[in-house]
């Protein structure tokens, strides 16, 4: 379907008339197990001779229509879908990483996915070194012998700061490493990170895909590009694989060797499994991606301009400002718009943060973003808490900003509730 437009493919792509019943949209095959044919067929689907259903910790097909979408929105090879954004990250980097292996990953990260890297994955024996990503010469730097990928994310999350993907990519090349992009903030509406050299992409669905909080998903998209049996650095894709009788993964499935990888391994050694009712209501919520994004897009220019012009506002950090210094990344990167999260500094400090986030109506106080509905929270308080404050401000989350995830909303109603809001804040 590769050869449909962007609209047509988020209502159709991975989707087809149940052939039991013709149901047109995706049914939720809520399902534990399914019957073989046969024992010969039991046995060439454990063999990972033939594709199909097995157990639904692995596969199942209101998943697997779902994995057929969006590896097909991202322009990739396939998709493992798991259970929320943060399961995505480690699925995608247990087939890379062994004890005493490193990432290089951009400070401009969400305060868990820092936490997470940090701390968390130290005890697998793994390691991340976080750099400014606009500090190319650091990037490349940071990598040594034992790095075995480069980790930032297209629009990051809490300042909306754009990442120089081609540049990250042409440094992952050269080191003969992958680029894993998380897309979460920008979706493949506004930026397809695999066109500008990403060898993976993962999303946490809980956001924009789906839109509308309902549900906790993740996934890893492949673009299938990587020449994993390039060099020795990738054994469980490139060598042979002990629990399937010496069968190597890249030689195998060639392309989509990570994907298989992912849900032959990943899936059933670590269990992160979508729920199929979660993946029904981010098919739904993917059908409307390209409407909600562009809502999103033109209320966030409107509503960080009229921010920026306000007195009791110190700086905003959308990218789609023309005096953001990452406005210039925009066209290249995401030509679509620059998303709708960002940040603002208020004057008043932290006080005057908590007393905004208090005094907003319409502005949900959440720990989410990329909800239909507009969210608002002081990140270093929050989300960004266990980070230090040096950290914080590295990551565009100091105690003096709050985030915003602009909705859809009417803007001038967001607007109105933001200046009563400002008015208490900064009295």
């Amino acid at each position: 379907m590769s050869d449909y437009g962007f609209d047509t493919l988020q209502v159709h792509a991975g989707a087809r008339p149940d052939p039991a019943t013709g149901a047109r949209q995706v049914p939720i095959y809520q399902t534990t197990a399914y019957v073989f044919r046969d024992a010969d067929h039991a046995a060439a689907l454990f063999n990972l001779q033939e594709v199909g259903y097995i157990y639904s910790r692995l596969t199942n097909p209101t998943v697997a229509a779902l994995q057929e979408r969006l590896a097909t929105l991202e322009g990739g090879a396939g998709a493992v879908c798991c259970s929320s954004g943060h399961a995505a990250q480690i699925m995608a980097l247990f087939p890379l990483m062994g004890p005493g292996r490193n990432i290089v990953a951009s400070t401009r990260l969400y305060g868990g996915t820092v936490t997470q890297f940090s701390q968390t994955i130290r005890r697998f024996g793994w390691s991340a070194t976080f750099v400014d990503f606009d500090d190319t010469d650091a990037v490349t730097a940071a990598i040594d012998e034992d790095t075995r990928a480069i980790f930032c994310e297209s629009i990051a999350n809490p300042g909306g700061y754009i990442t120089d993907l081609d540049a990250i990519a042409a440094i992952a090349n050269e080191a003969g490493i992958p680029l894993i992009v998380d897309n979460t903030s920008a979706t493949p509406y506004l930026c397809r990170p695999i066109e500008h050299g990403a060898t993976l992409v993962v999303h946490s669905l809980t956001k924009f895909l789906t839109g509308n909080g309902t549900v906790t998903g993740g996934v890893v998209i492949d673009s299938g590009n990587f020449d994993w049996s390039a060099s020795d650095k990738f054994p469980s894709l490139s060598a042979p694989e002990p629990a399937y009788h010496g069968l190597k993964f890249h030689e195998t499935f060639g392309p989509l060797a990570f994907t298989f990888h992912g849900i032959a391994i990943g899936l059933r050694d670590l269990g992160m499994t979508l729920n199929p009712q979660a993946a029904h209501y981010t098919l739904m919520g993917i059908e409307t991606l390209s409407l909600r994004m562009e809502k999103h897009v033109a209320n966030a220019v409107k509503v960080a301009t009229w921010l920026e012009g306000h007195g009791a506002v110190e700086a905003v950090t959308y990218a789609g400002l023309p005096s953001s210094p990452w406005n210039s990344r925009v066209p290249a990167i995401c030509p679509k718009g620059a998303g709708s999260l960002f940040t603002v500094t208020l004057k008043g400090g932290y006080d005057a943060c908590i007393k905004l986030v208090d005094s907003l109506e319409l502005f949900s106080h959440v720990a989410n973003l990329g909800d239909t509905r507009s969210l608002v929270i002081h990140s270093a308080s929050t989300t960004h808490r266990q980070l230090s404050e040096e950290q914080q401000k590295a990551a565009g989350a100091a105690p003096n900003v709050v985030r915003f995830s602009i909705g859809i909303e009417d803007a001038d109603d967001l607007i109105r509730d933001l200046d009563q809001a400002l008015a208490k804040a900064s009295g």
